[in-house]
């Protein structure tokens, strides 16, 4: 059978039918769920280090060039999410539409953008509760909050001698209790979400009301500072740039980090209420309300302080600090915490979603990622292992090695969301669709074309690091999921192609 065979929508809708997932999420709660996936590593973290390296105050414009890439996408997502509202997300839309090889490859690309993204998040974490708890007059020992390459670091900046061994033993326990949380059920991760996404909004709408007080727009000046040339170890020019326009790019790729949570709401259609009319409205809800939050954030912090004075580690909480309220230190860095926490739950949430989808096809072995709990009703053990293998990569990998490749992997995936879209759009418009993208096959076009434009901006080692990946990938599909896909198993061979 080619490799270009796809999955009759007919077969979508009979799995909708006999889901065993339990439907408990209404329009609101999934807009909290992509709320939550949104709202936490990329605006507590990721902004001092575009902000700092590459864009300074024009951060604002990176958050808008990244926002505008994702709006296309997502409205791409939200006409696919009510023709298929299944669990999936951009694999299950693209096994419908381009082929079995291209979803297999998106959904290998979509284990870089969940796994990783909790493995980075769960490494943020770690450094804001060692930060909380260090409010409290607890200090952590650094080699057992950070990985060796990090501990080294911060041991070589004290003057002290590089630890023998290093563990980050916080990330790799709130990896196990949101496994836990997991496991437990949706409905209680749902719960969970909501409360922490409450608690996020407020400090985010604190940090945007209270440091608009403290702007002094002489920190704006100038707005898209000058270019400047990167060095290597040795001193001589690499032919790269920090700052400029250029700048503003490569951070706008490096904050798209902060925008991955929005397709998390189609990976949760099986669990919705009502799918195809409320998976739309979240995405699209959910994108919209954080790109608002996101500028203004980013014009506040820049305007608090001088860009180059942020913390790349923590820099909300820097920029508070940095103009003496010392008091609002201590609420932010609680509600990092909490915040933190919630992106780890949907994004796990989200890559174990992906896993049951494609084990329902045959493309990854049942028994491991399509087996639901007897009583709990969620795929318990494929969550263990998403669980297994985060823990252990966020307590021995750095945050700047992880958080890059996920940006990688959404950005294909939002592309080929937009290029499947228009393919079923144009073979299949007698579908009902009650959602349908406006405009679409301009809004698609340049969802494909930004979203490849962003890649072109990413470091050349995240490259090499993605293609090794992306082999990686092919070579499994061509050795296990090519050949025990149920499209290959199926007795009549009927295929239904576009």
């Amino acid at each position: 059978m080619s490799v270009w065979r796809v999955k009759p929508i007919s077969a979508f809708e009979a799995e909708m039918k006999k889901s065993d997932l339990k439907r408990v999420l209404t329009r609101w709660g999934l807009t909290s769920l992509g709320i939550g996936a949104i709202i936490g590593g990329g605006i507590f973290t990721l902004t001092g280090i575009a902000a700092h390296d590459f864009a300074g105050p024009a951060l604002a414009l990176s958050f808008v060039i990244a926002g505008i890439g994702c709006l296309f996408a997502s409205l791409c997502y939200a006409e696919f999410a009510s023709v298929l509202p299944v669990e999936g997300s951009a694999y299950s839309y693209a096994y419908g539409t381009v082929g079995e090889l291209f979803a297999w490859f998106i959904g290998w690309n979509l284990i870089l953008e969940y796994m990783m993204g909790a493995t980075t998040v769960a490494v943020a974490w770690s450094g804001y509760f060692v930060k909380l708890l260090h409010l409290f007059g607890i200090d952590f020992p650094i080699w057992l909050c950070n990985d060796m390459t990090t501990a080294a670091e911060k041991c070589a900046e004290l003057g002290m001698a590089a630890p023998g061994f290093a563990f980050n033993l916080p990330a790799f326990l709130i990896t196990w209790v949101v496994t836990a949380v997991l496991v437990k059920g949706i409905k209680e991760a749902a719960s969970t979400n909501n409360i922490i996404v409450v608690i996020k909004i407020a400090v985010v709408l604190f940090v945007i009301i209270v440091g608009a007080f403290y702007i002094k727009t002489e920190n704006w000046t100038p707005f898209i500072p000058e270019k400047v040339p990167v060095l290597d170890d040795a001193g001589a020019a690499t032919g790269k740039f920090t700052f400029g326009f250029g700048g503003v790019l490569t951070a706008a790729t490096i904050v798209f980090f902060a925008y991955i949570g929005f397709d998390a709401v189609s990976t949760q259609a099986g669990e919705a209420i009502n799918p195809k009319k409320d998976v739309p409205f979240a995405i699209v809800a959910s994108l919209v309300i954080c790109t608002v939050l996101y500028i203004l954030v980013s014009l506040v912090l820049t305007g608090m302080v001088k860009y180059d004075q942020l913390d790349k580690a923590a820099p909300v909480a820097s920029a508070f600090s940095g103009i003496g309220l010392n008091w609002a230190v201590f609420f932010i860095t609680i509600a990092a915490t909490a915040g933190l926490t919630s992106v780890m739950l949907v994004m796990m949430l989200g890559q174990t979603r992906i896993f049951l989808g494609m084990a329902k096809d045959g493309l990854l072995p049942k028994g491991m990622f399509g087996a639901l709990h007897p009583k709990f009703k969620t795929p318990y053990r494929s969550t263990i292992l998403v669980g297994a293998i985060v823990s252990i990569i966020a307590a021995v990998t750095p945050i700047g090695k992880i958080s890059e490749m996920c940006s990688m992997g959404t950005l294909l995936a939002f592309a080929m969301v937009c290029v499947a879209v228009m393919m079923l759009r144009y073979k299949k418009p007698e579908l009902d669709r009650p959602y349908k993208t406006p405009a679409l096959y301009l809004v698609g076009t340049l969802g494909v074309s930004f979203n490849i434009f962003l890649m072109m901006f990413v470091r050349p080692e995240t490259w090499v690091a993605f293609l090794i990946w992306g082999t990686l990938g092919i070579i499994v599909y061509f050795l296990y999921s090519k050949r025990n896909s149920n499209l290959e198993k199926s007795k009549d061979k009927e295929v239904d192609f576009l």
